[in-house]
């Protein structure tokens, strides 16, 4: 990913209202088309998220919220491009970086029982980053568009097993077996 966000939606954390507020997210043609590059993913035909951000003690904000998209990514066994849906629910913490737990090098920690969460940056959540994180995250390692079925390689009998083999038949020599 580069360093620069494609979606980015900065929302001040002072700013929230007590009750919290909602932020509706669908972006446009070429933005979709710079997290798709970012992605390495052929294209984002449809992005639309809802996001509550609701301020905590100390500064805190929860947030949650859904993602929905239609991605297009590249089969691993035909290499064809295809459509895929893409449903994720948001659900993250952040908190001031002075509230963070200090954790120290070579320290063990047990990661099965700390949920940390993550640091505000000046102040701010942003929300597109977060979108961004979670679309990511749904995306398929391994597409296989719908219908595709990987054949496997074909055992070939030992006379025909021979690298020679293969030449052989391209020259037409396929009676002297290529031994």
């Amino acid at each position: 990913m580069s360093d620069v966000l494609p979606l980015s939606h900065p929302v001040l954390v002072a700013s929230l209202p007590d009750t919290g507020t909602t932020v509706k997210l669908a972006p446009d043609a070429a933005t979709r088309a710079a997290l798709a590059a970012d992605f390495g993913i052929p294209g984002i035909p449809a992005l639309t998220a809802t996001v509550k951000l609701v301020p905590g003690s100390g500064g805190s904000v929860r947030v949650e919220g859904h993602v929905d998209a239609v991605v297009t990514q590249n089969c691993v066994v035909s290499l064809e491009d295809f459509d895929a849906p893409v449903s994720e629910d948001i659900d993250m913490h952040f908190v001031p970086g002075a509230e963070l737990p200090e954790i120290r090098p070579g320290a063990e920690i047990d990661v099965s029982e700390l949920d940390l969460p993550d640091p505000l940056i000046d102040g701010t959540v942003d929300v597109g980053a977060v979108v961004a994180e979670f679309l990511a995250l749904g995306l398929d390692p391994y597409p296989r568009k719908p219908g595709v079925a990987f054949k496997g390689v074909e055992e070939l009998p030992d006379s025909e097993a021979s690298p020679f083999a293969g030449l052989a038949k391209l020259r037409g020599d396929s009676d002297k077996g290529g031994n």
